[in-house]
């Protein structure tokens, strides 16, 4: 048997599933690569075993291949093989069925470096990113505050500059400036209170008054007993994508070279307190999460900032590339 047996799969799901010229010569460079392995072996196409396919799956792996590349392959020959027993009656059992992929890795999450993130934040009060002084002084004060304590945006959002509770309405956070800590209503229905730093605290402070002025200027109802903490020139709250607008705009003036979202700055909390503290379980803590597991990602993002740092101090860390030139 020879690799014509591929090009007759191969057109019989051109001609029958038609299937994308794209995903046939994807196909067809995998099964390239079963018969190149069926050759080396000197294996013949229907005597393959799993214990070999599991071996080359194995091999790829380690040869750099993405768990996405290596699935898509491993579907190219089990869809073979399975039509070498249906269609030509060559097979009692098709080697690849107890074959799985590796596991796709979950892509870390974004997170800022600390000189990053402390330049977004501290450019936010700059005129050279918001001449108008209402929008700088919120804005300064809502990046500082998502930097500070990790909050997500609607948790953000959510907050009030009192706490209000009566029968049609109850606030979901507001800030305990004694405490210096703030009350949200994260996911599931579930408070936690979170600390906020120094320079939040100022920066938000500094809002209110601004905000106060603001508002005598509003025809905004000042009767009204639920007053959000942020809000528009127009006295309503404001809206998640007016706040994922102005980071992104801060963050190309500040001159990072990522795009940059609100939910970044979580991420960078996260990442931050567990670089300088260790401690995991606080991080879920103050993150809300419900499971640890959740929480567990970061160390990940921590061991790269120490990869990173050994590489970069450690004298035997250097490849000798960089150390030639």
């Amino acid at each position: 048997m020879d690799e014509s047996l591929a090009q007759e799969y191969l057109r019989e799901l051109h001609v029958v599933r038609q299937l994308s010229k794209h995903t046939l010569d994807a196909y067809e460079n995998d099964l390239k690569i079963l018969f190149e392995k069926l050759k080396e072996s000197s294996t013949d196409v229907s005597k393959l075993t799993s214990d070999q396919a599991r071996a080359w799956v194995a091999r790829l792996h380690a040869q750099g291949k993405s768990p996405r590349s290596i699935a898509r392959t491993l579907s190219a020959w089990r869809g073979f093989y399975l039509w070498l027993a249906n269609h030509k009656k060559l097979l009692a059992h098709n080697p690849l069925n107890d074959i799985k992929a590796p596991k796709r890795l979950k892509p870390l999450p974004k997170a800022l470096s600390v000189e990053g993130a402390i330049t977004l934040v501290e450019s936010a009060g700059s005129e050279e990113a918001q001449e108008d002084l209402f929008l700088r002084v919120r804005n300064k004060a809502i990046f500082e505050l998502l930097y500070s304590s990790g909050l997500r945006l609607s948790e953000l959002l959510g907050i009030d500059l009192e706490p209000v509770q009566t029968k049609e309405f109850q606030s979901a956070g507001w800030i305990d400036f004694d405490a210096a800590e703030v009350m949200v209503l994260g996911k599931g229905g579930k408070r936690r209170t979170v600390p906020v730093g120094q320079a939040a605290m100022l920066a938000i402070k500094e809002w209110i008054a601004v905000r106060a002025d603001q508002l005598l200027h509003s025809t905004k109802d000042q009767g009204n007993k639920v007053q959000p903490l942020f809000i528009n020139k127009q006295g309503r709250r404001v809206s998640s994508r007016t706040v994922q607008k102005h980071l992104a705009e801060l963050a190309i003036k500040a001159g990072l070279p990522t795009h940059v979202h609100p939910h970044m700055l979580r991420h960078s909390f996260a990442s931050h307190v567990l670089q300088s503290s260790g401690d995991l379980r606080a991080v879920q803590d103050m993150l809300g999460h419900a499971s640890i597991t959740s929480t567990q990602i970061y160390t990940a993002l921590d061991f790269q900032h120490l990869a990173q740092a050994y590489d970069h101090a450690h004298p035997r860390a250097k490849s000798k590339k960089r150390e030639s030139s």
